[in-house]
Order: structure tokens, then C-alpha cells, then sequence
């Protein structure tokens, strides 16, 4: 069976599977050429690591039953996509309201700044440029059609 149909299969039973759960989502899945599954799953208040594992177990059961890989055998690893990938889903955008990101443009620009609001065909980003008594603060509106990628700022 090609990786695009069994891809497919995977995100409607991974899709089907979180309707249970409200409160997480897909964001990404990808399928090695060994079969080795790769589930990345995120939650509106975030996703904890025993939460990964109990979502693992019964995919891979699910997974298993759908007999997506009749002749051979598969691994699956469920996780949260991690703060250093760029954001994918809407629903991303919005659980990380207030926090710094970096946004680079499809022109290779980048702006940093807080995110303020996010919208369906935008966001809203915060930036400050200067410091002290010199520090301007501006908010610009930033169409989706116009971001290349959105990542989280750690600052520590």
C-alpha cells in the first residue's frame, strides 16, 4: 500500500479517534518509509507526556484492527509537536495568544513580537522597536496568505 492513501486512512482514524477528546487535535502526521508512524497531537492548554502515551496505545490498537500494514510491521509515536516547530493549525495560533513569536514571511522578512489576536484569514502581531524612552510600540495585521512560518519565542 503507497504512504498517501495509508496517510489518509491514519488521519480519519486519528481524526475520528479525538472527536472524544475535545480539547486536543491533529496537527501533523508522517509515515517514514519503515513505517514508522509519527503523530503529532496538541491540546488547547497544551498535552502532557501521560497523555501521549495513553493516546498511543490505543491508536496503535485502532491501527492495528484497521490492518492498514497487512505483510509488515509498523512503530507509532504520539507527541506534542514541540515549541520549536513552527505553528500549522489555526487553533495553534490561538492558544498562544500573548506570547512572543517570530514570523517570517513568504519574502524571507521576519517581525517579532506578541501575539495579540488571531482571526480566520489573520492575525495580529504586537512589536515593539527601540528602547526606553524611544521604544515604539506598533500592531500590525498579518494576512496567513502573507506567513511562510509562525514560531514560538522562548525566552528565558
Amino acid at each position: 500500500m503507497s504512504a498517501t492513501p495509508v496517510l489518509n486512512n491514519i488521519e480519519t482514524l486519528v481524526n475520528n479517534f479525538l472527536e472524544n477528546e475535545p480539547g486536543y487535535f491533529l496537527v501533523e502526521i508522517k509515515i517514514k518509509p519503515t513505517n514508522n508512524i509519527k503523530v503529532f497531537i496538541d491540546g488547547d492548554n497544551g498535552i502532557a507526556v501521560e497523555k501521549c502515551v495513553l493516546f498511543n496505545r490505543q491508536l496503535y490498537k485502532l491501527i492495528e484492527a484497521a490492518n492498514f500494514f497487512t505483510t509488515e510491521e509498523f512503530s507509532l509515536e504520539v507527541s506534542s509537536p514541540g515549541l520549536d516547530k513552527p505553528l500549522k493549525l489555526q487553533r495553534q495560533y490561538l492558544k498562544n495568544i500573548g506570547r512572543d513569536v517570530e514570523v517570517l514571511f513568504n519574502d524571507d522578512s521576519k517581525k517579532t513580537g506578541t501575539l495579540l489576536q488571531v482571526s480566520d484569514e489573520d492575525i495580529i502581531l504586537e512589536e515593539t522597536t527601540g528602547k526606553g524612552k524611544k521604544a515604539v510600540t506598533t500592531q500590525l495585521v498579518i494576512p496567513f496568505s502573507n506567513i511562510k512560518t509562525t514560531t514560538v519565542q522562548i525566552k528565558f
